[in-house]
């Protein structure tokens, strides 16, 4: 795209209510911001000695990384599967992932005591930390995720050798992407299986990492049909039913298996009389489990409400709704009785991850509207209304 081509994209856009709601939510962002990077994270958090990890552990860092599992999912399915029929959704699919994980990374600066050592993982190896692998696998999956998405930025500068090439590699990248998320995605369930005993039995489990993997493909897919309900709204397209279809079906059967895992769980651990005594961990655990697992299959196992686009985001919604409760189960609620306190972010945590988000869908709306990301014969004007 050349430089007139560039203005007349800047010249066509129109500040509308979302820009407003954007801009107004940077500015307490911003703030809280300067407040965190000068004044430290007593300033602006509600985290302490007794409880160190919060929202943006919780939020920012296990739901961002689960949810953009959909970028592996698609991605394998289209290049190692070679169902190329899913390929119209793979590019958004893709972009979702890049940025998902490139704001964990910014949410991690922000958590982080020292962030400016954010880099030492790399010199200083400790290969013994399930951290350690964390850290690298994030690092080398983000970087995987920019060279599947750079052949759109390259087409958009004209550079054609550079997209042949990046072509001729996107198999064995593709592998490499789907080892990597399959190691950090279990591994974040690693991380708790050295508290069994402050990990409330509704949650612990020697299957933690397997639990998180699973859980992660059943809500990515979730993610993929929620965000193609979001930018189809966003940028007039119709909604690829054809495709979101079987995905939903793959979504129950995931869901189907992390949900059966959770509840052999649960009686290994002798918990049900804690969901049945319906005490905090228990109704926590309920709104997670029928949010996340019970209502999405029973909704999608149904075809006539599958093929339908209403139910169809609903339940991806709920999907995803379920998924994030569990990930705040898991790192808040289920060690708040071990801990002997009780957390609530602080006004400013939410205000940070909030605008993250932001930040995130702002970046996604520009990559829409200045590079090639939808198939242009779907984004006919006032298609999907």
């Amino acid at each position: 795209m050349n430089t007139s081509s560039l203005l007349l994209q800047a010249r066509r856009f129109r500040p509308g209510f979302w820009t407003a709601v954007f801009a107004a939510l940077m500015v307490p962002f911003l703030g809280v911001t300067v407040l965190r990077f000068t004044r430290g994270l007593g300033a602006v958090t509600h985290l302490s000695d007794t409880f160190p990890w919060g929202l943006w552990i919780g939020f920012d860092l296990l739901c961002g990384v689960g949810l953009a599992a959909g970028a592996f999912t698609l991605t394998a399915i289209v290049h190692l599967f070679n169902i190329k029929r899913f390929e119209p959704i793979l590019r958004p699919t893709v972009l979702t992932g890049f940025l998902g994980y490139a704001f964990v990374i910014l949410a991690l600066m922000y958590d982080l005591g020292q962030p400016w050592r954010i880099w030492h993982a790399i010199i200083y190896w400790n290969p013994h930390s399930v951290m350690f692998e964390v850290a690298w696998c994030v690092m080398l999956y983000t970087t995987v995720l920019a060279l599947e998405f750079a052949p759109v930025v390259f087409e958009w500068l004209g550079w054609q050798t550079p997209v042949r090439i990046i072509h001729g590699l996107y198999t064995p990248l593709v592998i490499l992407g789907v080892v990597l998320s399959t190691l950090h995605q279990s591994s974040l369930g690693t991380l708790y299986l050295i508290v069994p005993s402050k990990l409330h039995p509704l949650w612990y489990s020697p299957l933690l990492p397997l639990h998180f993997f699973t859980s992660a493909i059943g809500a990515g897919i979730g993610m993929v049909i929620l965000e193609s309900y979001l930018s189809g709204r966003a940028f007039h397209r119709h909604l690829e039913m054809d495709l979101l279809e079987p995905l939903a079906r793959g979504m129950v059967v995931a869901l189907g298996i992390y949900g059966l895992m959770r509840l052999e769980g649960i009686h290994r651990n002798g918990a049900f009389s804690s969901i049945f005594a319906f005490g905090y961990e228990g109704r926590m655990f309920l709104v997670e489990f029928v949010l996340g697992v019970i209502l999405p299959v029973l909704l999608m196992a149904i075809p006539r409400l599958r093929q339908s686009k209403d139910w169809l985001v609903f339940s991806a919604f709920l999907a995803v709704l379920g998924f994030v409760v569990n990930r705040l189960n898991v790192s808040i609620t289920g060690l708040e009785r071990a801990a002997g306190a009780h957390y609530i972010p602080s006004l400013g945590e939410v205000v940070i991850s909030l605008g993250l988000v932001a930040i995130g869908m702002a970046v996604f709306a520009l990559c829409v509207r200045f590079f090639s990301i939808f198939p242009e014969e779907a984004r006919a004007p006032g298609a999907g209304r």
